[in-house]
């Protein structure tokens, strides 16, 4: 048939297949390690062997596990993932069949925590705390050492027996191998630290035993850190050294690494350019023979082709984006590469997910990690549905009930759909929030969904259309503040503060420090087009140094200046943005005081005039002498038309904003409504 025939036009590289010696990779994609937290109890491997079974059928050419450790002291918290017994092995194998079944192949990654371990039983080369955790390593013995190697090679041997075609050796990131590697965690003097020939014995040893363990027909890829991105770390000559003593030592593939954990540098949230890493794979490539895979921000098959065709790496991972859509090596495959379901790298579903010890998924694709559980019901009866307001979960709402084969009409009252996207998509660092929108109306006209654009639904119309149920997604209105004074002409709403609908000053205060009043602040710091487009501009804005000339990769960053003076206030007490989210908060807070964002909390506003926004700190009365303060102080829910349908016994449905008006809560309301319609 047409539509099975595959697009090798459009995606030559990336759909070129890969000869290892023992084994053909049908593509070069690698779907990356990401810990779902399904990892964590064998009761949920079933879960597990469905999601990755998922992604095989959607195409991959080789997956990789989220990490296990080789023993107990290798924990990333107690009672996580582990493979160190021979009665561990069984289990596995639910997984492995799963993907073999679908024609797929799939690797373990071996991960020991070291010194990121969040338990007391934690070991290092040296005892020395790291800063995001609170618990201090007990520095390895000698003998220590050499039991840790073991436990990887054994690890590897159990990952073989219960069926996995590799593994993955995580030597990146700041986990246990990358500690012995770095002056800043290694202080020994002994053969295992000192000179950086002794520091890289461990994970060359590694490597060999491994493969002394495995034999020849086994995957084993090695994960090197080629970018530490902090101080005291590797230099540029250790690090290729490092590489090609691996590769001679056994390594399949190396697959490319970027940071630790606590670098000062961003590398995988919303604001990092897509593909922003690939040339240090490409300065690497250089030096081995054996194939690179290349990583970081890579989400859509027009970046990761073009990064294959420059000869960046021979492979492409990406982890998040298979959790935005499993289908996505087919759909590039197939012609269908417009209906990918974008990964926008918030982060909010998935590690932030996982940091909070919940069960990851995707705030674009709600079904991630939970394959088994949220199905669709099958349809009895085709029925009609309008759907009202076209943001993320009435475009959520009406995909869905129309890919499960109902008719719905869905009505929006401005010109575009998105909703709150498209103030998003507006910020700073925030560009990709415009994929949603090419992936969500691409999607309505595959599905025949019939749309009106500037068109105000009103309740009459819909109860005499006879819809067998109304589902309300109107969103939000912003809250009132009740400040005196808000009336004044320097006010504004930060719709019309981003849309442009007003211009602004050089002196602006905004009132509120959530989520959107952080996004109203980028937006007011920076000028167009932000970094985030040009990668070198924000390797220069961050500190990177792509000339590799100093360890780690770091060197002093250069912000762009900010074209006006900000203040961001907030009535509670304490520093503002505290409660954004943890994977990608501190990034926000970060960028706002580089461009000296004056940032105040405990504030009570007096009053707005001709002189600006007078407020109070600590009991002391200051005026901000501004151009324009900006309202950023919350939403309610906009439930009128709901209530109207309600009182005429218009059967209704209530989602997102529309139905908990809380920091415009995207991952809640695509959740809620991709539920509801799943359902009905």
């Amino acid at each position: 048939m047409l539509a099975a025939m595959t697009d090798t036009h459009s995606f030559p590289h990336l759909l070129a297949p890969l000869d290892l010696g023992f084994c053909t990779l049908p593509n070069r994609v690698l779907m990356g390690s990401m810990h779902t937290g399904l990892e964590d109890h064998a009761r949920d491997f079933g879960k597990l062997a469905e999601y990755f079974a998922a992604r095989t059928r959607g195409g991959v050419g080789l997956m990789v596990t989220g990490g296990f450790s080789p023993n107990i002291t290798g924990w990333l918290k107690p009672f996580s993932s582990r493979l160190s017994s021979r009665w561990q092995v069984a289990p596995h194998r639910r997984i492995t069949e799963a993907v073999h079944a679908a024609g797929g192949r799939i690797c373990l990654q071996i991960l020991h925590a070291g010194r990121y371990g969040f338990h007391p039983l934690s070991v290092a080369p040296s005892a020395i705390k790291s800063p995001i955790t609170p618990f201090t390593p007990r520095a390895l013995s000698d003998g220590g050492v050499e039991r840790a190697i073991r436990a990887f090679a054994r690890c590897a041997k159990l990952a073989q027996d219960a069926g996995y075609d590799g593994v993955e050796i995580m030597g990146s990131e700041g986990y246990l191998i990358n500690q012995f590697l770095a002056e800043r965690s290694n202080q020994r003097t002994d053969r295992w630290g000192g000179s950086p020939e002794n520091r890289m014995r461990f994970p060359i040893e590694i490597v060999r035993r491994t493969r002394a363990a495995v034999g020849r027909d086994f995957i084993i890829i090695y994960r090197l850190s080629m970018l530490d991105l902090v101080d005291r770390a590797q230099a540029w000559d250790e690090i290729v050294a490092l590489a090609q003593r691996v590769e001679s030592a056994g390594a399949t593939l190396i697959n490319t690494g970027i940071g630790w954990h606590e670098a000062r540098v961003p590398t995988i949230v919303t604001s990092v350019p897509r593909a922003a890493f690939t040339w240090v794979t490409r300065r690497m490539k250089e030096n081995l023979r054996i194939p690179l895979i290349t990583t970081n921000r890579i989400n859509m098959p027009e970046v990761a082709e073009e990064v294959l065709a420059r000869g960046d790496a021979d492979m492409v991972s990406m982890a998040r984006p298979f959790l935005a859509d499993p289908d996505w090596v087919a759909k590039a495959r197939t012609g269908r590469a417009s209906l990918i379901n974008p990964c926008i790298a918030c982060n909010q579903a998935c590690l932030d997910h996982v940091f909070e010890n919940k069960r990851a998924s995707c705030l674009m694709n709600p079904r991630a990690c939970h394959e088994t559980e949220l199905v669709d019901v099958p349809i009895a009866q085709k029925k009609r549905f309008a759907v009202i307001g076209a943001g993320p979960a009435g475009l959520a709402c009406a995909t869905t009930l129309a890919q499960r084969g109902h008719t719905v009409t869905l009505y929006e009252e401005a010109n575009e759909i998105g909703g709150q996207f498209n103030l998003a998509k507006r910020i700073p660092g925030k560009e990709e929030y415009a994929e949603p929108m090419r992936y969500w109306g691409n999607l309505l006209d595959e599905l025949g969904v019939e749309v009106h654009l500037g068109t105000r639904a009103d309740a009459a119309t819909l109860q005499a259309d006879k819809f067998d149920a109304v589902i309300v997604a109107t969103g939000v209105t912003p809250r009132d503040p009740h400040i005196p004074g808000q009336d004044h002409a320097m006010v504004m709403s930060y719709h019309d503060a981003v849309m442009g609908g007003r211009p602004l000053g050089q002196r602006v205060a905004i009132i509120g420090a959530g989520g959107i009043g952080f996004d109203v602040a980028e937006f007011m710091t920076q000028d167009a087009p932000s970094p985030s487009t040009d990668i070198a501009r924000w390797t220069r804005e961050w500190g990177v140094d792509t000339t590799l000339e100093h360890r780690g990769g770091l060197e002093n960053p250069d912000a762009e200046p900010s074209p006006r003076e900000v203040w961001l206030l907030q009535r509670t007490a304490g520093r503002p943005g505290k409660r954004l989210n943890k994977t990608t908060g501190w990034v926000h807070r970060a960028a706002l005081k580089a461009k000296g964002v004056k940032m105040l909390g405990g504030v009570t506003y007096e009053k707005i005039d001709d002189a600006g926004l007078h407020i109070t700190i600590d009991g002391k009365p200051q005026t901000l002498s501004v151009d324009n303060v900006v309202i950023c102080a919350g939403q309610e829910s906009n439930r009128t038309l709901a209530d109207e349908l309600i009182a005429l016994g218009v059967p209704v449905h209530v989602v997102g904003g529309a139905d908990v008006a809380t920091e415009l809560d995207a991952k809640r309301a695509i959740h809620q409504a991709t539920e509801l319609a799943s359902r009905l």
